[in-house]
């Protein structure tokens, strides 16, 4: 599946690995806005459905076993999670809470809604979202509810396939053409998809520069 990735020469993924391979560390969690750090160096937000594999995927992103926990729970999680990125500090991951949790209760749904979309509409450090989509299922509703909200926000996002090594290749061809064909449609995705296997480290590279080219 490699042509499907975007294309970023030797130079941009090797800066990238250079970037990612000093200290990452766990800043704090953020449960409302008033808890938010400082806004002094740009971050890109991870977002995606529970269960799509965005810790694992951040684990592989920085090179850290353990960075990101994973949880037996999908959807337990319901903070905002930043980590700081180099020594001195280059700019700030943030791992958003799941989505598309179905025991959730209301209430809990209703929080995560107003947080996330507070964040996304409030946060001038905020240069790109990434949004996981699990390449068995591809997009689903739940996906749209955040994507729409992205696309309110005119908050730049680029969407990216997980769990490539669980679909055959001729499935996941036509999964990724479905999702490329939607990403082209929304105002304000970019046009190429990045495919990733947090086992394999297929696409790991290309979203390390995907998330340099987006701090600029």
């Amino acid at each position: 599946m490699s042509d499907v990735q975007p294309i970023f020469d030797e130079d941009a993924i090797e800066a990238a690995r250079k970037r990612f391979a000093g200290p990452v560390e766990f800043l704090k969690s953020a449960p409302a806005l008033e808890h938010l750090p400082d806004a002094e160096v740009p971050e890109v937000a991870f977002a995606g459905r529970s269960n799509v594999g965005k810790s694992s995927l951040l684990n592989a992103l920085v090179g850290r076993k353990a960075l990101a926990r994973t949880s037996v729970t999908p959807g337990r999680t319901q903070e905002l999670n930043f980590f700081d990125v180099g020594d001195p500090l280059l700019f700030r991951v943030v791992d958003m809470p799941g989505y598309g949790f179905a025991k959730a209760p209301k209430d809990i749904v209703k929080k995560w809604r107003f947080l996330v979309n507070d964040y996304l509409r409030g946060r001038q450090a905020l240069k790109r979202a990434l949004v996981l989509i699990d390449s068995r299922h591809g997009i689903k509703d739940v996906d749209r509810e955040i994507l729409e909200m992205l696309d309110r926000a005119a908050v730049s996002y680029r969407l990216v396939m997980t769990k490539a090594d669980k679909v055959k290749a001729s499935d996941l061809a036509v999964t990724v053409a479905a999702t490329e064909t939607e990403a082209r449609r929304r105002p304000a995705a970019h046009p190429d998809i990045i495919v990733t296997s947090s086992e394999g480290g297929m696409g790991i590279p290309e979203l390390r520069a995907a998330v340099i080219e987006a701090i600029g």
